[in-house]
């Protein structure tokens, strides 16, 4: 009879950095801007079930938020805007899972992406935890996003997608460009990500 291991299974994730992540204990010091925006231009939003040639990447959807941010409060600290942007960085290692699996998987869940998402505030100098006025204002850009993409790309009838994010309000002046979503390749999603990260840093 085999002798059974007392060695933990790994829990860590080598990153293209050379970074060792460890997942259930991630220190802030192995979290790099780079493998961040990497993983998240390759996570597909809804589960992939889009429209087009390309994923809308979760990279493509934090670059959204951050302008919609911005948008509705045009004088915000610089550093809101940075963590707006980071507002779904865990999904880079965990990545996207569709919110009524995150409510299947229940408290657990939420707990692991919480010691996360502290640790990736903690590499980029912003607070373990956002401000409740920061958090409300970034998940009301979230939802706007997430009506944009079910309208436009995820197949939603308007009604529909209204119904579940509610339906987008306070967009008068926002660049119609960036209202009309179009999909890019995962390469130019990084790109994009790492560049908004440097500006605002």
């Amino acid at each position: 009879m085999a002798k059974s291991s007392t060695t933990p299974p790994r829990a860590w994730q080598r990153m293209l950095s050379g970074r060792r992540l460890d997942l259930l204990d991630p220190s802030p010091l192995d979290i790099e801007i780079e493998d961040i925006a990497h993983g998240l231009a390759r996570v597909a939003r809804w589960n992939g079930q889009t429209h087009g040639k390309h994923a809308f990447s979760v990279a493509e959807h934090s670059i959204l938020v951050e302008a919609l941010v911005s948008h509705f409060e045009p004088e915000i600290d610089r550093k809101w805007r940075l963590a707006s942007l980071l507002h779904d960085a865990p999904e880079y290692v965990i990545g996207d899972m569709i919110s009524p699996f995150k409510a299947a998987l229940g408290f657990d869940y939420k707990e692991f992406e919480h010691r996360l998402m502290s640790a990736i505030h903690i590499r980029f100098d912003l607070p373990g935890e956002l401000p409740a006025k920061i958090e409300k204002l970034i998940k009301r850009a979230d939802k706007v996003s997430a009506y944009l993409e079910a309208t436009q790309l995820a197949g939603f009838a308007t009604a529909e997608a209204a119904k579940i994010f509610g339906r987008p309000r306070g967009l008068n002046g926002f660049p119609s460009e960036k209202l009309q979503l179009q999909p890019m390749q995962a390469k130019d999603a990084e790109k994009r990500f790492v560049a908004k990260f440097t500006q605002l840093r």
